[in-house]
């Protein structure tokens, strides 16, 4: 393995352990990142108006991503799919955050995950 191929596994494990740990560890804990004043993740997506199903669905595409990026390890043809994807759900979390007006440090996690898939992206494409 190329060094290249240990930056992009590296950003692949960092981004999917970030995901299983928002989704797994802290959905039902209060951070300060939530959006509003929410308590767990329950309530975040209460503030942006959304439905428990709809934070179902977005946490289940989450976790397959992340899935996608520690398969893409082994089977590399799930990197792009996973990262793409991810980096759109983060997009859209980012414009939840700036429609309830939250600051913009309740934004960084996303922003921060948002670089990370889009420098996986990238550098996955670079060596296909």
């Amino acid at each position: 393995r190329t060094k290249m191929d240990s930056l992009v596994i590296s950003l692949q494990v960092i981004t999917a352990l970030g995901i299983f740990n928002v989704w797994f560890i802290r959905s039902g804990a209060k951070t300060r990142w939530r959006g509003g004043e929410a308590r767990n993740m329950k309530e975040e997506f209460g503030v942006y108006g959304l439905k428990p199903p709809v934070m179902i669905v977005a946490g289940g595409a989450k976790i397959l991503c992340a899935i996608g990026l520690i398969t893409g390890i082994w089977q590399p043809s799930f990197v792009v799919p996973s990262s793409v994807t991810l980096a759109l759900l983060m997009v859209v979390a980012i414009a939840f955050h700036i429609k309830v007006r939250d600051p913009l440090p309740k934004s960084l996690p996303a922003l921060t995950m948002l670089v990370l898939c889009l420098a996986i992206t990238i550098t996955a494409a670079l060596r296909a």
